[in-house]
Formats: C-alpha cells, sequence, structure tokens
C-alpha cells in the first residue's frame, strides 16, 4: 500500500530496531540549519578556516598523478602510509603504536559500530560517563546493549563511581564488556579527565579485567595546555583508541581509525570488510597527502585559536545573559559547553520555544540512556562565527526566562520523573565543580 503514514514492514523488522530512535541532534538538524536559526547545536568543525585553495590543488594533482589508485578498490585495514600518518598523529598524546594494529574506517563512528558488533550481545552492559557522546549511545542501543551511566564533575569521570559500579554489576553477576570514555574536552560536556584520575581508571581496568574503549576526537584542541597523554598511552593491552580526521582537518572525510591490540585488529579487519568491503581509497589518500605534506600541527594552531575566541565569546555572553541559578562549564578545548538550568525546567519541552525565539541547543536527555538530562542542554560554539554566538545567547536567555516565568505563574513545575525500578531520577548526575559558572 503506498501513500499511508503506517510502516508496512513493522512485522519484519529486526529487533535490534525497536532500541533505534533519531538522535536529538539529527532531529534539530533540518529546523537548526535555517538561516534565520542561530544554532548553537550541530558539533561541526570550522572548515572555513582550512587553506581551501591549497587543498583543491592538493586534490587535483592527486588525481592528476595518482587517480588509478584512489579511484581503485583498497584494502580492509586501509591504506599503509595512512596507517603510518596516523601513528605520528598518535605520538603527540604518548601513543606508542604500530601501522600493522591501525584499522581505517570511515569515521571514528564507523570504528565504534565495529568495536560494537564485536564485543557486544544483547543485554551484555557498557559503562559510559553520565552524559555520554549520543552517537556512542546509539550504536551501544543498536547493539541491544544496557548502557550504565558513571557520574562526572568538574574533573571528568570519577574513579569511586566507577569502582561502585564494577563492584555493584559483579555482585548482580553482570560482567562489564567494557567501558567507553570521551577523556579530553568531553562531548557534551567539555570536562577533561585529570592526570590523577586517568591513573586511577587504568587501575581499576587491571583490578576488575576491564577494557576501555577511549574515544579522542577533541584531544588537539586544547586551549590552555598542550595534550594530556592518552589512556592508551598508560595501557596497550587494556585501552582500544579511537581517532579521526574530522576535527583536524574535513568532517566531510569520514576518515577515522581504531588502535587496537593484534588479535582485536584482526577480527576488527574482518567486520570491517563485512561491512565496507574497504574504506574509500579516495578520502584515505587525501588524509594521507594532508598529514604527509602539509603543516597540519600549524592549522591546528589556527582551528585553537579560532574555538579559543568563541568559547571566550560564549562564556561571556552566558554571565552576561543568563538568569541567577544557570549553571555551566568551562571548557579548556573542544567544541561544548554543558549547561544546567533550574530544577523546575525541562529543556526538552523548552526546545518549541527557544526555536520560535530563532535559537537552537541540543536538550541534555539525548546523551543520557537513562532519561536523566531534562535540566541540561548543550551549547556547541564551533562553528558559529562570535556576533552569533552572543545574540544566541541572549535569545536564549530570553526563553529561559519566559518559560519560569510560564511556570511559576501555572505552578507547574517539571514532575518528578522515576528511575527503572522505582526510585527517584537525580536531577543530573553531572556534579557541579570548581568550573562552574
Amino acid at each position: 500500500m503506498s501513500g499511508t503514514t503506517l510502516d508496512d514492514y513493522t512485522d519484519r523488522y529486526a529487533q535490534r530496531m525497536r532500541g533505534m530512535t533519531v538522535s536529538e541532534v539529527r532531529a534539530l538538524f533540518a529546523m537548526a540549519s535555517r538561516p534565520e536559526i542561530v544554532s548553537l547545536a550541530g558539533g561541526s568543525p570550522f572548515v572555513s578556516a582550512l587553506p581551501l585553495d591549497e587543498i583543491a590543488d592538493m586534490t587535483a594533482a592527486l588525481i592528476r598523478d595518482r587517480g588509478a589508485e584512489a579511484l581503485q578498490y583498497g584494502t580492509g585495514q586501509g591504506d599503509l602510509r595512512l596507517r603510518e600518518l596516523v601513528c605520528e598523529v598518535m605520538a603527540v598524546e604518548g601513543v606508542i603504536g604500530s601501522a600493522e594494529d591501525v584499522v581505517i574506517t570511515v569515521g571514528s563512528q564507523q570504528g565504534l559500530d565495529l568495536i560494537a558488533h564485536l564485543f557486544l550481545d544483547p543485554g551484555d552492559v557498557v559503562l559510559a560517563e553520565g552524559p555520554s557522546y549520543v552517537g556512542a549511545l546509539g550504536t551501544f542501543a543498536a547493539a541491544e546493549a544496557e548502557v550504565v551511566h558513571v557520574p562526572m564533575d568538574s574533573e571528568g569521570l570519577i574513579p569511586s563511581e566507577l569502582d561502585a559500579a564494577l563492584r555493584r554489576l559483579a555482585a548482580e553477576g553482570r560482567k562489564v564488556k567494557f567501558l567507553y570514555t570521551v577523556p579530553n574536552f568531553q562531548n557534551p560536556t567539555g570536562v577533561t579527565l585529570t592526570e590523577p584520575r586517568r591513573d586511577a581508571i587504568v587501575e581499576l581496568a587491571e583490578r576488575y579485567d576491564l577494557l576501555i574503549i577511549e574515544d579522542n576526537p577533541y584531544g588537539l584542541l586544547g586551549f590552555e595546555d598542550g595534550p594530556g597523554q592518552a589512556l592508551r598511552a598508560r595501557s596497550s593491552d587494556r585501552v582500544i583508541y579511537l581517532g579521526s580526521c574530522s576535527k583536524m582537518f574535513g568532517a566531510g572525510l569520514r576518515t577515522g581509525w581504531v588502535l587496537a591490540p593484534p588479535a582485536v585488529r584482526e577480527k576488527l579487519v574482518l567486520v570491517n570488510e563485512s561491512q565496507v568491503l574497504s574504506p574509500a581509497m579516495l578520502t584515505q589518500m587525501i588524509a594521507s597527502e594532508y598529514l604527509g605534506k602539509y603543516p597540519w600541527r600549524e592549522q591546528l594552531k589556527v582551528f585553537r585559536e579560532i574555538y579559543r575566541e568563541r568559547r571566550d565569546v560564549m562564556l561571556d555572553a552566558l554571565s552576561t545573559h543568563m538568569p541567577a541559578g544557570v549553571t555551566w562549564t568551562h571548557p579548556r578545548g573542544g567544541f561544548f559547553v554543558w549547561a544546567t538550568v533550574g530544577d523546575e525546567l525541562d529543556t526538552k519541552a523548552m526546545q518549541p520555544r527557544a526555536l520560535t525565539h530563532k535559537v537552537a541547543y541540543v536538550p541534555g536527555i539525548g546523551f543520557y540512556a537513562d532519561g536523566n538530562g531534562r535540566q541540561n542542554m548543550r551549547l556547541c560554539f564551533s562553528s558559529a562565527a562570535p556576533d552569533r554566538i552572543r545574540e544566541g545567547i541572549r535569545r536564549l536567555a530570553t526563553v529561559i526566562d519566559e518559560e519560569t516565568e510560564l511556570r511559576q505563574v501555572f505552578n507547574t513545575p517539571t514532575a518528578r520523573r522515576r528511575g527503572p525500578h522505582g526510585g527517584p531520577l537525580s536531577r543530573t548526575s553531572f556534579a557541579p565543580g570548581p568550573e562552574l559558572a
């Protein structure tokens, strides 16, 4: 039957589709892309800062001189030259890796999917920061795994809470397949895991025989300090590392990588071949030309200065316009600020009013698997110009004022929600710390 709004294929879908929904970020794209909307939502890099003419010449020369190779099939593990070059990139954060143990992927998002295919069965437990990257949550949901969040504060994931979660799950007879973490300028909070906590988390991984998935797309985008030492630099056996060209070069290349122990790498190649046969040779070779011939470290300095200016503009605008009771993180790098509004507000319910005021953000609920985050929102400063950021924050503050006044007039505070076992859900598992304004 055609022309119907019903899904005629419902009874044919695999069970795993029942847990898949449109992410909060993707759901905003159509609306937030309208020119009158100030979008503080999607986390896009500012690729206009790239030397596009030089990249065009570089790509044209690549096609002219090596086009037959660039337009041909490749291997399931990826181009050797690119694998060697990304080892040089990882070395900046203390990671010593061999090109033999790198698998090139279609963005680091596919790396997550490969890992989920390799390790997760329905009902398995994955530990993840609360809040966590929405793309990872979607991948774990598609694998029918259960995500258990570990609270964060201004210093990142809390080791004592990780210890408590591991002990509790062990007492319940449930094995954790791995911990997923974004330790540097985390998406969505912008918070960075401190060095002492990195040591503590690796120690816990040793004690509990825990595998760690370290997702690190933002590590080279620090504003104040040089890049910290990666978790992978502390343990090559316990940590599988995900990297990406999306934030350091171009997101549209869809080129990422996984660094894994040899036994895991072999299986990742098998899964990669079953999914895509081989990553696109053209985009791999463009990335190789860029990393091998272009001064990418200097380009990263350009990006860092642009993003630092925009971060400062957003923080200043928040301080200037936000009403009392609203708090936010102070990221030292990356793309994001994580804001928390009052208990009486629900950022998901407030979203239509924000769009009416022509400003977009991502409600915090999208970054939790357990229904938390309704008093939070993610604000992105990477892609909007400084004057647009200021105007967007001014509009958002007006929305919060109006929503607060409306709820006070009608005395309709957000209902206290219940957890999956009948207990109350916390307002947020992101505990305030010294970085909060």
